[in-house]
């Protein structure tokens, strides 16, 4: 898609940081990291939400971000990672993306990305959990 900057980058055409890629994906660096070594993974193909993407490249996509995970680790002597996407709301750029970042005791990260409810009741947790399955088909 030519108005989309992930596509750019994928087409060489807009220059990024690549770390890796794939036939069916790339890693490169954040513009604005969280911390640095904040890596995007992409999906080659053009898809804006995780509903989006091709059944079939579920198992590569999630499979690169698992390596990408333990690379961001072992590359930066980090102590861990957090992993993370956004679908429509939050979503900075309309092209699906995980967020790989490296994460390190004590780093402040706290209450980054949203903040923490609690249900009033075991019966409204239950009420939200059926809510979701049954749009699900009722399969849990």
């Amino acid at each position: 898609m030519a108005d989309c900057l992930f596509c750019s980058i994928i087409a060489g055409s807009v220059p990024a940081f690549e770390v890796a890629s794939t036939d069916e994906c790339v890693a490169f660096l954040d513009i604005r990291p969280v911390f640095k070594g904040h890596v995007l993974v992409v999906p080659r193909a053009h898809v804006v939400t995780l509903a989006d993407l091709d059944p079939g490249l579920l198992s590569p996509f999630f499979g690169f971000v698992q390596q990408l995970s333990r690379a961001v680790e072992a590359g930066l002597g980090a102590g861990g990672s957090f992993v993370a996407m956004n679908n429509k709301v939050s979503q900075s750029v309309a092209h699906l993306h995980v967020h790989v970042v490296p994460r390190t005791k004590g780093d402040g990260l706290r209450g980054f990305f949203w903040p923490r409810t609690k249900y009033e009741s075991d019966e409204e947790a239950a009420s939200y959990a059926s809510r979701v399955g049954n749009a699900l088909g009722g399969h849990s």
